[in-house]
């Protein structure tokens, strides 16, 4: 899932000079220290100064002393441009937020507001992103945003019939997110000729708690085989928790029969399908998939994350401070619904 964040020390920059006049890589330096290679290229570049060798060649090379001078020297241009003097741990921990957690600017600010005493609007930390007053963080680690260019709309045709009961048919008070257990479901896919599997990934409506598995194809056994597991691991409080599912019209929903049917031949749940190329009908699914592509990406290979980076990207989704809910987490929501159920243990 990638290496961590972290500041460079006077230390790691001795040995940043040290292994580059060894001629050791940019990547062998990057592993070295535990860090990203794009770190060490950023560090080279603030450190890097031009002399004359001793054959009067003049030649560029990094110097560790330069390095910390410039870190040194931005740490307290940084507690000028924030207006908290020497408050640089309120800095660290936004950087570490956006860098290392995947946060929003929003998001970071929110569970700072908890710890420090510093105070600075959205706005201004975007701001502050972009004039590159941190000492890491810089606009390229912000979520991309998608292209807001409106596109001429063109009414597609449905290409086949749904393969079970229509969202016009879904109760009105699914609609209205009043109630819960109502869920979104939905697949994420990787690189296109590359992928075979996918993530399979569930929505509440109500509380946007979410569920995410990974499948080693994206056919609609492998979909119902999940759904029989949740009603495994959720046992005689499934129909409490999971009352209806909404999809869209993919082949990996095909059967609807299946989705809605228990092993032993009992309805377990109510499954509604939207209407053909309307993902807006299933919104919750649609910004939590944005969510889930900060951390795997349209170009990546999904076959290549195991089971335990596919938890980690749930409970970072459910963990997540939301400002729809006033940066309370989806799980705090979910959670309180559980125990108004008398539900204390929980398999997510």
């Amino acid at each position: 899932m990638g290496k961590g964040y972290k500041h460079l020390t006077r230390y790691d920059r001795v040995t940043i000079e040290t292994l580059l006049n060894t001629g050791k890589s940019v990547q062998y330096i990057a592993d070295y220290l535990g860090v990203n290679r794009s770190t060490i290229y950023r560090e080279i570049k603030k450190g890097t100064y031009t002399h004359l060798n001793s054959e009067w060649i003049e030649t560029k090379a990094y110097s560790c002393d330069l390095g910390q001078a410039v870190a040194d020297e931005k740490k307290t241009h940084l507690g000028k441009a924030l207006k908290v003097g020497s408050d640089i741990a309120f800095a660290d921990f936004i950087e570490d937020k956006i860098i290392n957690a995947r946060y929003s600017p929003s998001a970071a600010l929110a569970e700072a507001s908890a710890k420090f005493d510093t105070r600075i609007s959205v706005r201004t930390l975007y701001r502050y992103i972009d004039n590159h007053v941190f000492y890491l963080l810089d606009s390229s680690y912000l979520p991309i945003k998608g292209d807001r260019k409106k596109k001429k709309y063109k009414k597609p045709v449905q290409k086949r019939k749904s393969a079970g009961t229509s969202i016009e048919k879904r109760p009105a008070e699914i609609s209205k997110r009043t109630t819960f257990g109502h869920w979104e479901m939905d697949t994420v896919k990787g690189k296109q000729g590359i992928t075979k599997g996918c993530f399979l990934v569930l929505t509440e409506r109500l509380t946007r708690m979410e569920i995410v598995r990974k499948l080693s194809d994206q056919g609609s056994r492998s979909v119902v085989e999940q759904v029989n597991e949740l009603e495994r691991l959720w046992g005689d409080r499934f129909k409490d928790v999971f009352k209806s599912i909404t999809v869209d019209n993919g082949v990996e929903f095909s059967d609807a029969s299946g989705i809605e049917t228990s092993p032993d031949g009992a309805h377990r749940i109510d499954c509604y399908y939207c209407h053909a190329y309307s993902s807006y009908e299933r919104g919750s699914n649609e910004n939590n998939n944005r969510l889930i592509r900060r951390h795997a990406p349209k170009s990546s290979d999904l076959d290549q994350y195991g089971d335990n980076d596919v938890l980690y990207i749930q409970d970072w989704i459910n963990d997540y401070p939301r400002k729809m809910f006033n940066w309370r987490t989806s799980r705090e929501l979910f959670t309180e619904q559980l125990h108004a159920l008398e539900i204390y243990d929980s398999p997510i």
